[in-house]
């Protein structure tokens, strides 16, 4: 293996090398066809097969239960934040989501061009530092739906246990979807932009229960109806079929691993080696309540902007690479993804000490 740096971009983010590798093989000459699989019809006998085992392994992965569909999409996770009111509200509709940073905010936004929005809780006057449990809000017994999105990707949250409210869930999956089992019976659509834990960008993945598939109004463009897509297996145009291929090679690599149950556990001890070295000292702060500090994405800051500006650019030079923390809490940011390496944490983590000995 060629020598590479430790990737904390938030996404797109670091993938498997073996998958790189694999993908690297298939896009010149896929199945020793003589072409690559980028150059290859959506409706051949050998896309098809892709696409059938993608769907396969995300079932066996997720558990998820006959009467759901798994598609494949375009257009990100911000599709998602229109087509999911877009086909399921109308006038007289009401959905209730929970406000808990940046992307649950873009959510808000687009649902309520097409019905009632009641948003039950919202953590902006903390800067979104904690999610809420379910005593701190409630949900009308006409509403819709209750949305939430799984784990902020900015502010480092995430929800440790998912809402039980007696309302039909619908969750925003894009940065911890298949870092650890999840009871999709509990949701009525779950859904994620492949490019933080399921592969590259350009597909996001829709699981959907069949009956809400009916509810759309008519009035919805073909395109924008979750039906379609789901009575054309995906297929009603051209699906992005490389990215589909990659989010089947990281499916694999994922069963190979035990599966989401060994990876929780992983993710688990990756996280805890950075949140053990933010609570050791005063020199770093973690933005996240620790009661909903996410698995996925750490994010922390240092006593001066200066500081972490120097952390960020020291850090790079040593191969550690996309700890920017966003602009909205600025600082630094760990994204530590399944495909993230132990190693790399590691390497962090020592970094860390060093880097506050030095300048503490």
């Amino acid at each position: 293996m060629p020598e590479r740096i430790f990737n904390f971009s938030p996404g797109p983010a670091v993938l498997p090398y073996s998958v790189l590798e694999q993908a690297a093989k298939d896009i010149v000459n896929f199945n020793n066809k003589g072409m690559g699989l980028i150059e290859m019809s959506h409706r051949s006998k050998d896309f098809m097969a892709v696409l059938d085992e993608a769907d396969a392994l995300i079932r066996e992965l997720l558990v998820v239960p006959t009467n759901y569909k798994v598609l494949f999409l375009q257009g990100g996770a911000s599709s998602q934040f229109f087509m999911v009111p877009m086909n399921l509200l109308g006038p007289g509709k009401k959905a209730t989501y929970l406000n808990t940073g940046v992307w649950a905010g873009k959510a808000i936004k687009e649902a309520k061009a097409f019905g009632q929005v009641e948003v039950a809780y919202t953590g902006e006057p903390n800067r979104f530092k904690h999610v809420p449990t379910d005593d701190e809000y409630s949900v009308a017994d006409d509403s819709e739906y209750l949305h939430l999105c799984s784990n902020n990707t900015i502010y480092g949250t995430r929800f440790p246990n998912f809402p039980d409210k007696g309302c039909m869930l619908i969750s925003d999956m894009s940065s911890d979807i298949m870092s650890r089992p999840v009871d999709v019976s509990k949701f009525g659509i779950i859904y994620a932009g492949a490019q933080k834990n399921m592969g590259p960008a350009g597909v996001t993945i829709v699981i959907i229960r069949e009956d809400l598939l009916d509810r759309c109004p008519a009035t919805v463009p073909a395109m924008l109806k979750y039906k379609t897509h789901a009575d054309k297996g995906s297929m009603y145009n051209t699906p992005p079929t490389f990215a589909i291929y990659c989010v089947g090679l990281v499916m694999r690599w994922l069963k190979e691993q035990g599966g989401l149950a060994a990876m929780e556990q992983r993710n688990e001890e990756k996280a805890a080696l950075v949140y053990q070295a933010i609570d050791a000292t005063d020199f770093y702060r973690g933005h996240a309540e620790k009661d909903c500090r996410s698995l996925m994405n750490i994010s922390f800051n240092l006593p001066t902007a200066e500081l972490e500006a120097k952390f960020i650019k020291e850090a790079a030079a040593v191969g550690l690479d996309g700890l920017k923390g966003h602009r909205d809490v600025g600082g630094c940011r760990a994204s530590i993804y399944n495909a993230f390496p132990l190693e790399g944490v590691q390497k962090l983590v020592e970094f860390m000490a060093e880097f506050a000995q030095k300048n503490g």
